[in-house]
């Protein structure tokens, strides 16, 4: 007989469960979850993705357009501009224009998630009040559709270094690995604004404030190398650094991240994630009372 199961989505503690089951469960569970329902994932991810450029003529073209008219700006605005250098002493070729389009991808997938989520619970209330709808799978459905955006944003980055370079460095062969830690934390932290959001609309207009803000206390638009040893210690507060450090070194410089940073990026996603999902399985039951 299970310890412990989960129904409808929650996690349900059953009799005599020891604490070493208790926290297996809950740290598979999302996964489980989202495995048990991958069906339902995968139709509204369609339908999302279907429905972003719907009564649009060039339809997808605008999501390749987009970041390529960026990088063009980037380019053009920053061309003679500093030589950026990789922590080897070296510049990197592609300049201070792919070293800024590298810190915006990101940053970039973190603004889309962070405006969205406050009020994600909000657009699908008719389904969360009506049916046995699934509520935690929303931030997983949102962070994928965000994250197709995203994933053309970095493959024009690619080729950008690529044409600016001659090449790429095996480095990129990790941008799975970077790009699945960054899933989990956006994730996490749709989980825990979407249910803020469900309770007050002020956490809407929070991150409408804050997240502009956020793009300078991020290296976006400078290396954190460039900061004395306690700034970079207080930037690194943010974990939003640590993806964007992680990008540019596996991807415009070609080298292997340091892994003090790495660490501390996985730690920070991996905190993120499961502290967002027990808030929200947390306040499931008040949230289906307040939509």
């Amino acid at each position: 007989m299970p310890l412990l199961h989960i129904r409808d989505g929650k996690i349900v503690h059953l009799r005599g469960a020891t604490t070493t089951a208790l926290m297996l469960r809950f740290f598979t569970a999302p996964f489980e979850s989202a495995w048990r329902h991958r069906d339902l994932i995968a139709a509204i991810l369609r339908r999302e993705l279907q429905e972003r450029f719907k009564g649009s003529i060039a339809g997808w073209i605008w999501a390749v357009f987009a970041p390529l008219l960026s990088l063009a700006t980037y380019t053009i605005a920053f061309s003679g501009a500093l030589q950026v250098q990789a922590r080897t002493g070296e510049g990197t070729k592609g300049g201070y224009a792919l070293f800024i389009f590298a810190g915006l991808v990101a940053f970039n997938f973190f603004t889309e998630m962070a405006y969205r989520a406050p009020s994600l619970l909000h657009e699908y209330s008719h389904f969360i009040k009506q049916t046995m709808f699934p509520a935690e799978m929303l931030a997983i459905i949102s962070t994928l559709r965000a994250a197709a955006y995203s994933a053309i944003a970095l493959v024009c980055l690619l080729i950008a270094q690529c044409i600016t370079s001659g090449t790429l460095s095996w480095t990129v062969l990790a941008l799975p690995l970077w790009f699945a830690a960054f899933l989990l934390f956006l994730i996490g932290l749709t989980w825990l604004l979407s249910a803020l959001g469900a309770f007050t609309r002020d956490a809407s207009y929070l991150m409408m404030t804050i997240a502009p803000l956020l793009m300078f206390m991020a290296p976006v638009f400078f290396p954190i190398d460039s900061l004395p040893e306690y700034g970079r210690l207080l930037m690194y507060a943010n974990p939003l650094t640590g993806f964007i450090d992680i990008l540019r070194d596996l991807v415009v410089f070609g080298v292997l991240p340091r892994w003090k940073v790495c660490l501390w990026t996985i730690f920070c996603s991996m905190v993120v994630f499961w502290l967002g999902y027990w808030f929200f399985d947390k306040q499931r039951d008040a949230i289906a009372d307040v939509l």
